[in-house]
Formats: structure tokens, sequence, C-alpha cells
């Protein structure tokens, strides 16, 4: 027993210690959203006194369009995470299967770009963006297409390099076996990559959808209007002096906006697990 005390103690304390650290600002989270007041001060570890005046305050009040502002995340998350995996792996098959000028040097070139951080390139991105629409207004500066143009453009690099890997780990025999039997690089594409590769495939989109889901500042920067908010812009506004640092409908809403991402995380569990680790056998 003494002994079991001595080597195991210190390992369950550790790890209650760090679910618990865990599990508290979710807590916190979740006692603001039914606090009534509106405040992040806890007073007991379980309430005395909840309401759902927070939640109603979302869906109710005329000033905040919060389905709105949960339609364009969903929206552009969405379409972010099939353009991606569409062009991630096109372009993944073709560095890693086609024989074409440039391809080694374009390969380094996208790992290099992924060594710098995407802060430095956001006034970059910005006055680009703001030239884009003086000759194409719905893909320049403040628009929700331009947002998502600038999302694929920073994403390709790690998705590519992610995919692949994976690729790399696929027998080139099987390649040479299609090409007897008369297919084309479009038809093994389609029929050899794309059905061994659904486990990768799920988990690139499933990064590209939360990464894009929870992205700030980019959002912040080029959506102005009200109504083309995403959801971390918008609620972002009930903390940042326009709703007097209202925390109780800032909790709550983030917690609506999780359940997007918890279905989908649910829903391709499966995949995980395989999808992370395919992408590293070899690359």
């Amino acid at each position: 027993m003494m002994k079991w005390l001595r080597e195991n103690l210190w390992r369950h304390v550790v790890g209650i210690f760090m679910v618990l650290f865990a599990i508290f600002p979710l807590y916190l989270v979740v006692i603001s959203s039914i606090n009534p007041s509106g405040s992040l001060q806890v007073t007991s570890f379980i309430p005395r006194e909840f309401s759902w005046k927070n939640y109603q305050m979302l869906f109710n009040d005329p000033t905040i369009p919060y389905l709105t502002w949960m339609k364009n995340s969903l929206v552009i998350s969405v379409s972010v995470a099939l353009l991606s995996v569409v062009i991630s792996a096109s372009s993944a098959f073709a560095f890693s299967r086609l024989k074409f000028k440039g391809k080694k040097s374009g390969i380094q070139l996208l790992l290099l770009i992924q060594m710098f951080p995407a802060i430095l390139a956001l006034s970059a991105v910005y006055v680009i963006m703001e030239r884009v629409a003086v000759f194409a207004p719905h893909f320049g500066l403040g628009t929700q297409p331009g947002l998502l143009l600038v999302y694929l453009g920073g994403a390709m690099g790690v998705n590519i390099w992610l995919l692949k890997g994976f690729v790399d780990s696929i027998p080139a025999e099987l390649d040479e076996a299609a090409k007897i039997d008369g297919a084309s690089a479009m038809q093994t594409y389609w029929l050899i990559f794309v059905p061994l590769a659904a486990p990768v495939l799920a988990v690139v989109s499933l990064l590209s959808f939360i990464g894009t889901f929870n992205e700030f500042i980019l959002a912040r920067l080029f959506l102005v209007d009200m109504g083309s908010r995403t959801i971390a812009v918008g609620l972002q506004g009930f903390i940042g002096g326009q709703y007097s640092q209202n925390w109780g409908p800032f909790a709550a809403g983030s917690l609506i906006a999780s359940v997007p991402i918890v279905i989908i995380f649910l829903s391709l569990q499966k995949y995980i697990i395989s999808g992370l680790t395919a992408g590293s056998v070899k690359g």
C-alpha cells in the first residue's frame, strides 16, 4: 500500500488537478450564461439563482443579429473546409505523383511560407484586398467572399503538406496497376487516392472548419457591417464596450456556438486518430 502511494499517488493528484484546471473555464462560462446579473462574479460553487435571460436576449433583441452571425460563420467555415480539401487534395496528389517543372521548388516554397507567422502578412493582405475592392467589389475588403479567399490562401500550405505525406505512403504499385488497366491520372486520383484518403480528408476538413469558425483577427479586420460579421466578431461586441461588457450574453452565445463544432467533431471522431497519424508516415 505504501509503495503504491509513493509511486502512483502523485500521478493521480496531477491528473485530477489538470482535469479541474481544464474544466474550470467551461464551468465559469456555463455559470456566467445563467447568471442574471450578466457578470463573471461567482459567489458560490453552485449558483443560488439562475435565469435564461441571457439566452433570450440573443434571440429576442432585434439589435443583436445572433442567428445571422451563426449563419455567416457556418457558411464561411463550411465553404473553407470543402474548398480547402478539394484544392489541397488535388495539389498534394500532383506534388506526390505527377512530374512537372518546378515541383521541388514549389513544395519547398510552401514549406518556407509556413515558417513565418501569419500575422506578419496582415498589413499586406489588407492593402491587397483594399486594391481588389476597386475592380472587384464583391471580393474586396469588407466582403465575405474576400475573407473566404484569404482563409483559403492561409490554409493551403499546411493542408498540402499533411496530405502529401499521406499520398507518399500509398504504394506506387497501385498507380502502376491503374495505368496498366488504362486509367488516367484523374481516374487514379478519384478511384484510388480519394477513397483511401477519406480519414485524412475528414481530419483536414475538420481542422479547417474549426480554425475558420473560431478565427477572430482577420474576420474583425475584414467584416465591419453588423449583418456580415461572424459569430466570433459579433460576440466580441458584448465585452468590447458596445454592450457595456455584458459577459452573460457573451457566455450564452459562446456555448450555443460550440454546438456545431461538437456535433461535427463527434460525427468524424472515428476518422481523427487514423487521419492524424496517416500523414506522418512519410514526407
